[in-house]
């Protein structure tokens, strides 16, 4: 059974430009790709024609022996078709419009590479975190060389085009039937050589500095968070954009708060007598200190809330709360006269019965009696 005209397969007259071909193969590959024709087989045999053309006239030497000799020209020979001598650019381009990957054959391939980022730890109190605050910080990075303006090459030369690569940055072997592509061992993939290095950078086009920022920490970051500062990492290879430089925040521990989100956490221990007859404490907070009624016969482990009086979130600006646990304290230290004045307040409680003023006792021994 004789081929169909791959120029038919295509849709496409034979003086059809490069520019044609392509758009005319993207188009019927991701109409016959068999993934998004799972249960139709005739989809599966029309792609494989469709790859079959393109890999043929999408090559300069193979097209001109295939419009010469037709397919008897075009399955032998140098400039033959191989079945896999195109596989990785045809499904290279067929990924790239499926999935937006940009992958595929080194025949457009860009050699700009974006700079690596820079990560920066930064230690902050708990104060500065509730504020924000300006830091300068200081690092080590690489920077554009002045002396060769980043090409590398000596000043009154310039980069020369690889002649292993042609300038794509990659290169196919051929293993028998199977044609791999790979990263050019001349010049590392940058498609360029330098005969003349520059005597600044040796070459690399880069040259390690101190680099000295201002960082702005916005109020309420918390531990882990990251400030990004866009452009400020390693510098691009070839002329690519630079990568970028993340600031991470690290919180100090706090010698009275804990933090949680955006709420703030305290201990506070609360004398005797106030705890059982009530009164007004003064709590500690990030912003000055606050005046906080305690109710009568407090028990240990309550917990007092301060509506707006924790940390800002950095995201929505809502005020978290400061929430006052409080811990009872246990008088030590007693003189003879206090011991007794506890022995005669003792012994009235017992007066009047003895789980009266001790509800959790009572509810305790409850439990026990219900136990056993």
């Amino acid at each position: 059974m004789s081929k169909r005209d791959y120029y038919e397969i295509l849709g496409l007259a034979r003086d059809a430009s490069e520019d044609e071909i392509k758009k005319a193969y993207r188009k019927l590959a991701m109409k016959h790709h068999p993934d998004r024709n799972p249960d139709d087989p005739q989809a599966e045999e029309a792609f494989k024609d469709v790859k079959e053309a393109y890999e043929v006239l999408s090559d300069a030497s193979r097209r001109a022996t295939y419009d010469q000799f037709g397919h008897s020209g075009s399955e032998t020979g140098a400039g033959g078709f191989s079945g896999f001598g195109g596989f990785s650019e045809a499904f290279g381009d067929i990924f790239s419009d499926l999935f937006g990957t940009g992958g595929g054959g080194g025949r457009n391939r860009s050699n700009l590479y974006r700079g690596a980022d820079i990560r920066f730890g930064i230690e902050l109190t708990l104060e500065e975190a509730a504020s924000g605050i300006e830091r300068t910080i200081k690092f080590s990075s690489h920077k554009v060389c002045e002396t060769c303006k980043g090409n590398g090459a000596k000043p009154g030369s310039r980069p020369v085009t690889c002649s292993t690569c042609g300038g794509i940055g990659q290169v196919r072997m051929q293993h028998g039937i199977f044609s791999m592509q790979q990263t050019c061992p001349n010049c590392q993939g940058s498609g360029q050589k330098i005969e003349q290095p520059c005597p600044e950078c040796h070459g690399q086009g880069h040259v390690k500095a101190n680099r000295t920022l201002a960082v702005k920490i916005p109020a309420g970051v918390d531990n882990g968070d990251r400030i990004r500062l866009s452009g400020e990492g390693e510098p691009g290879i070839n002329g690519g954009p630079a990568g970028d430089l993340y600031v991470v925040v690290e919180l100090k521990q706090h010698p009275v708060f804990v933090r949680e989100g955006d709420d703030l956490h305290c201990e506070l221990p609360l004398s005797f007598t106030v705890a059982v007859l009530g009164g007004e404490i003064e709590v500690p907070g990030l912003n000055g200190r606050h005046r906080l009624k305690v109710p009568p016969e407090t028990q240990t482990g309550r917990t007092l809330r301060l509506s707006g009086k924790g940390m800002r979130n950095v995201r929505s600006g809502s005020v978290g709360d400061l929430l006052v646990h409080l811990v009872v304290e246990t008088p030590v230290n007693l003189n003879e006269k206090q011991k007794k004045l506890l022995r005669e307040f003792e012994a009235s409680l017992f007066e009047d019965g003895e789980d009266r003023h001790s509800p959790r006792t009572k509810s305790w021994k409850d439990k026990v009696r219900s136990f056993f």
